[in-house]
């Protein structure tokens, strides 16, 4: 038997070696096609004798390095960028297939192909099949599967315009990839989609689940159409599959027709869930139907701790402590996952009674038994932590303080974008209110969206690549982080253009952090927890490879309980402003940025990393401007020779240890934005 296809890596790229991933990758509603001209040498059919297939090798027209056309067509070919969020995205496209590579271009249908977008050696090609059309939504759709350099597996998606064309493609390609030796006997039908694959509900790591249509040779013979094993390589059945049902972990207020409204503790099952952040459920009570936030709902039977409000996740200490030293609340407490014993949870409690001390939080592992059994103290033991929390709520046992729920729940999370379908909004839904800012790119004021608080950004016409931005606002929508601001659209048909995102009530963090010095500039607690928040935020769009460009303080917005979130990411690389002019008429942040960016112009996730070390060091001098009155030309020379920020009056040792970390002038070894997360002390 051939390689299994067993680990899917991405989805494709303009060239094999890029790295986009499958996680995030929707099914399309559209059902529009394009019904273009499409030219190719005589059609050869299956069963024709080896011989005749050598007729498809003459010349008809040259692709450009003496590469002969054996067949093109005007198709429409699944986005293929490099971002794991990227949503589904369909192009029109103009394919040719020569000998070697499948070529796709530019093009219309009156001017044919243009600028190549990309290529696939056929030679790298393990499976040439057709997709589940369900799955799309679109007919004829078929897939290459081919390797990158490094081996990892890519899929190409394209929608033929008809199915005769579809089959033909099929068959000249299939020909040409015959006697590849990296052919598979096994492949997906469907699509990997939130974690899982639509044919057999695996995961990423599952063995394809379905056998190939057509016989693997090395005699260039014509593919014949073999009958599939009963069983797949890995043993997975797709009949009969169980219904997914889940429980609303919040209440979600539909916005437009189509979507859903949830109530707390609902029951729904799951109809459709291959976009990632928004699924199509039924109420189990009511039977009405529709799209809400996947995020704000979990299967039942793994509701886990989530079901509680006292239950943080995955908050760091410092979250935990102003979180409950803003409420308190004697015995307040919160439960959340230890940073740095995977598996292992804390409980953190706030006390203002402790003997020969000020007010603090303690915290205390959750340790397990044996027997299975949790406890904090070994005269108190439970079979489950809800169990546990609720005998410490009646007796201390050791503890600091007598527990007491939070006063404040948690909050619903954010939604990526408005609706399941829906990045464009109508001007005249919005109210403007008052400003909240402005600057070279426009003015930023106060909106409500319905009921629903909004920054409404008015971009000035000239400061920005507008078809660029909204062709990546599409993306941006799709971005969901709690330490990011959320993009929920723009409005893009008239001038002029309106980016309308998350509102944050306090501001920029900038600002906040001056006009509350006196109380913050020796809270290392809440400090330190500013700038985790930002990694945290910042680890994500890592993780994503997006790069911000302009990570500072003046970026990032503050909402209520200290909440940071970064902003304008994905703006930088759009809006022009004067402010940051360097070579070359660059346009970029001096003071932020890194050597091989001032030498250079080369930006990277490292840069950001760079770029956030400066970050830090605004929010421990609260707000004081990086290199104090030193114009640019001398940042550029003091940083060319090695010399960097000092270490703030306030700031510890160890916080000053990290930002000279990010500060290291050769951008490969700085510490990643996760590294950077896990490199403060939990407990």
């Amino acid at each position: 038997m051939r390689k299994h296809i067993m680990e899917w890596e991405g989805l494709g790229g303009s060239h094999y070696a890029s790295t986009p991933t499958l996680a995030a990758c929707s099914a399309t509603t559209s059902r529009h096609h394009h019904h273009g001209s499409n030219r190719s040498l005589p059609y050869t059919p299956a069963g024709k004798s080896p011989n005749s297939f050598s007729s498809l090798f003459r010349t008809k027209i040259m692709a450009g390095k003496n590469e002969e056309v054996l067949k093109e067509a005007f198709m429409t070919k699944r986005s293929q960028n490099k971002r794991s969020f990227t949503p589904t995205n369909w192009k029109d496209r103009w394919f040719v297939l020569s000998p070697e590579n499948l070529i796709y271009y530019d093009g219309d249908k009156q001017s044919g192909r243009r600028k190549e977008r990309g290529r696939v050696e056929l030679s790298r090609v393990v499976a040439v099949e057709c997709v589940d059309s369900a799955v799309f939504q679109r007919d004829w759709v078929f897939q290459l599967c081919y390797l990158s350099d490094e081996k990892e597996q890519f899929v190409l998606y394209i929608a033929a315009v008809t199915s005769q064309e579809r089959d033909q493609w099929l068959d000249y390609i299939r020909r040409l990839v015959a006697d590849n030796e990296c052919l598979a006997e096994w492949y997906h039908q469907g699509v990997f989609i939130r974690s899982q694959w639509t044919c057999c509900k695996g995961g990423k790591d599952v063995t394809a689940c379905t056998s190939v249509t057509w016989t693997i040779n090395h005699n260039n013979n014509p593919p014949g159409h073999p009958t599939p094993s009963p069983t797949p390589p890995n043993g997975s059945h797709t009949d009969m599959m169980p219904r997914k049902v889940v429980v609303a972990l919040y209440d979600y207020n539909a916005t437009d027709p189509g979507d859903l409204s949830l109530r707390k503790h609902d029951e729904l099952e799951v109809i459709e869930d291959t976009q990632e952040h928004w699924w199509k459920m039924r109420n189990i009570q009511t039977g009405l139907e529709g799209f809400a936030p996947s995020n704000y709902v979990r299967e039942r039977g793994t509701m886990g701790l989530q079901q509680y409000e006292w239950y943080l996740g995955d908050a760091t200490r410092q979250r935990a402590e102003v979180l409950l030293m803003q409420q308190e609340r004697e015995g307040g407490f919160v439960v959340r996952n230890s940073t740095t014993n995977s598996g292992i949870y804390t409980l953190s409690v706030f006390s203002k009674h402790l003997p020969r001390s000020h007010p603090q939080v303690k915290h205390y592992h959750i340790k397990k038994d044996q027997e299975g059994n949790y406890y904090l103290s070994h005269n108190i033991k439970c079979q489950t932590i809800p169990d546990l929390i609720f005998r410490h709520q009646h007796n201390p046992g050791g503890l600091c303080a007598r527990l007491r729920p939070p006063v404040q729940g948690k909050q619903a999370p954010t939604t990526a974008g408005l609706s399941h379908d829906k990045w464009e909004i109508d001007p005249n839904e919005l109210n403007l209110l008052e400003e909240l800012g402005s600057g070279q790119f426009g003015v930023v004021r106060h909106g409500k969206l319905r009921c629903l608080d909004v920054a409404v950004k008015m971009m000035k016409e000239g400061t920005m690549s507008e078809d660029e931005f909204i062709e990546e606002a599409k993306v941006m929508t799709q971005l969901r982080h709690t330490n990011l601001v959320q993009l929920y659209g723009v409005c893009s048909r008239h001038r002029p253009i309106y980016i309308v995102t998350e509102y944050l009530r306090h501001g920029s963090l900038l600002h906040y952090l001056r006009a509350n010095e006196r109380s913050l500039i020796n809270n290392t607690d809440v400090l330190l927890d500013m700038c985790l928040q930002v990694c945290a935020g910042m680890a994500y769009l890592e993780k994503q490879k997006f790069i911000h460009r302009d990570l500072a303080a003046r970026n990032c917005l503050v909402g209520a309980q200290n909440e940071i979130k970064v902003g304008d990411f994905g703006l930088a690389r759009y809006v022009v402003d004067d402010e940051y002019t360097g070579s070359g008429g660059a346009k970029f942040p001096i003071k932020w940025a890194a050597p091989e960016v001032l030498n250079f112009m080369r930006f990277s996730s490292k840069s950001d990393v760079w770029a956030f070390g400066v970050l830090m060091w605004e929010v421990f001098t609260c707000g004081k401007m990086p290199y104090g009155r030193m114009k640019n030309a001398e940042v550029v020379e003091m940083v060319q020779n090695g010399r960097v920020l000092e270490q703030p009056r306030f700031c510890p040792d160890y916080v000053f240890s990290v930002m000279r970390q990010c500060w290291i002038p050769t951008a490969e070894m700085r510490p990643s934005f996760s590294d950077i997360g896990r490199s403060f002390p939990d407990e």
